[in-house]
């Protein structure tokens, strides 16, 4: 009948792409540990374009507070260096030849409340998601009711739905948690 017409799998999946997302955002959350993620989300303007930095330079990290950017083309080494001062991360690389060195200063008490404050937004950002999700699983249910699905179904594909979210919901919660245990972490 109308059971076909909810794919709980589906719906699963796309909960599960929005924790995926969230702990994306996390990496790129600087947490006084270098981390070759934490410059992901910055764009570098090279060859009359936007791209990751990732396209255009190798990414290391040789020890717990310095990341080395080594750029492949030399003329983009000054775009790079740019993008990284502008990308609002508070971390200033030092020029050496086609190699940027970034030490990754400590973070001080005020600076760790903002990025809990971020990591909160984020994971906020990922409930709204998974709510999305459960509001177009609960749409195709009223669409299988309207189309002859029974009370009885119908209950319980809701409450099924609403498992899923439930459960959803507190993997976020658990990795915003975790996430803001390691920003106030000294």
């Amino acid at each position: 009948m109308a059971d076909e017409d909810i794919d709980l799998d589906a719906l699963e999946k796309r909960m599960d792409g929005a924790l995926s997302s969230l702990r994306g955002e996390f990496a790129s959350l600087r947490t006084g540990r270098a981390s070759a993620s934490m410059l992901d989300p910055v764009m570098v303007d090279a060859y009359g374009s936007t791209m990751p930095i990732n396209q255009c330079a190798t990414i290391n990290v040789p020890e717990p507070r310095m990341v080395l950017v080594n750029v492949w083309d030399k003329g983009l080494v000054n775009a790079v260096d740019k993008a990284i001062r502008t990308s609002g991360l508070g971390i200033n690389p030092q020029m050496d030849g086609t190699i940027l060195r970034i030490p990754i200063p400590e973070l001080n008490e005020e600076r760790r409340r903002e990025l809990a404050k971020v990591a909160g937004q984020y994971a906020e950002n990922a409930r709204i998601a998974v709510r999305n999700v459960r509001r177009d699983g609960m749409d195709q249910l009223k669409k299988a009711k309207a189309d002859g699905m029974s009370e009885d179904d119908h209950k319980l594909w809701e409450d099924e739905i609403q498992a899923l979210t439930d459960q959803a919901i507190k993997k976020v919660d658990a990795s915003l948690e975790t996430k803001q245990e390691e920003i106030m972490q000294v």
